[in-house]
């Protein structure tokens, strides 16, 4: 196996090689669940710890040029055949190289360029593979990892009309009902709750106390954010909860706990039929695990 034949072999299984050791190493330090849904993580690190050997054995087989011995197996099993022929091949051959030595310039100046003009376009396309591999395995390494932004939510429209991607089809026709603890529920389980409930005033006064970040609004307001992820992150959906304020809005992004009551929007033309009327609203660092599931 000639250089040029080793070199994809090389950056496929480096590349399995790198993403399967960033995929431990985020498990090791913690941060998995930062691109995954948490249920999927054992999986995950188990594909992971196979790939790792699978890769470096596959590597190592490689770098022996494994296969020679089979195609010069191959050469003396049918160097018999070939003798036989060499004969009949001989004429073939001359007039070959007549019509080619006759050929126009231009057709020869084509053979010659051809298989440097292949090799330089492999060389460069696996060259940018190459360098995208290693930068995504060093910025997962060496960068800290950051959750969605309040950008991204809002370019995911987050609003309750547009959560039934994010909350799916779950039961809550009780989670309003007088016997259930609600002192537990999450933006999601709220915001499943509105979506899902036809007479939204048997919520009003309820209680609430959630955490989430800050997406602004308009007129004091802002939306009290957390994306939800089925699979991974690529997939995350925003579940939001507006929220009045009588004080100043805090910052995009900025992680709160909000204390208050549901109550009827103020903006009867608004989609979201209730919101939160806050009491109380505290800055808080971003908790380990800032996704709901």
């Amino acid at each position: 196996m000639s250089s040029s034949e080793k070199a994809p072999a090389y950056l496929g299984l480096g590349s399995v090689l790198a993403v399967a050791l960033c995929t431990l190493w985020l498990a090791l330090v913690g941060h998995l669940d930062l691109y995954i849904n948490p249920r999927y993580d054992l999986f995950t690190i188990v594909l992971a710890a196979v790939a790792v050997p699978a890769s470096v054995a596959g590597l190592v087989a490689v770098a022996r040029g494994h296969g020679h011995a089979h195609d010069d197996a191959d050469g003396h099993g049918h160097g018999g055949a070939h003798a036989h022929e060499h004969e009949h091949g001989s004429a073939h051959a001359h007039v070959d190289e007549t019509a080619y030595e006759h050929g126009s310039d231009a057709a020869r100046a084509v053979r010659r360029r051809a298989p440097g003009a292949a090799r330089i376009t492999r060389g460069v396309v696996g060259g940018i593979a190459a360098a995208a591999t290693v930068g995504v395995t060093v910025a997962m390494l060496v960068l800290p990892p950051t959750t969605l932004s309040a950008r991204t939510a809002q370019q995911r429209s987050v609003d309750t009309p547009t959560l039934s991607n994010a909350t799916g089809t779950q039961d809550v026709a009780l989670l309003g009902s007088e016997g259930v603890d609600t002192s537990e529920y999450g933006v999601k389980d709220w915001a499943a709750l509105i979506r899902q409930t036809t007479d939204t005033t048997a919520l009003v006064g309820k209680p609430v106390e959630l955490s989430g970040f800050v997406v602004p609004g308009s007129d004091g307001s802002f939306t009290l954010t957390r994306f939800v992820i089925s699979c991974c992150a690529v997939d995350a959906q925003p579940v939001g909860l507006g929220v009045v304020v009588d004080g100043p809005v805090p910052d995009a992004d900025q992680w709160v706990r909000v204390t208050g009551k549901l109550a009827a929007n103020p903006d009867q033309s608004a989609d979201a039929r209730i919101v939160i009327r806050a009491a109380t609203v505290r800055d808080i660092d971003q908790p380990s695990d800032p996704y709901e599931y």
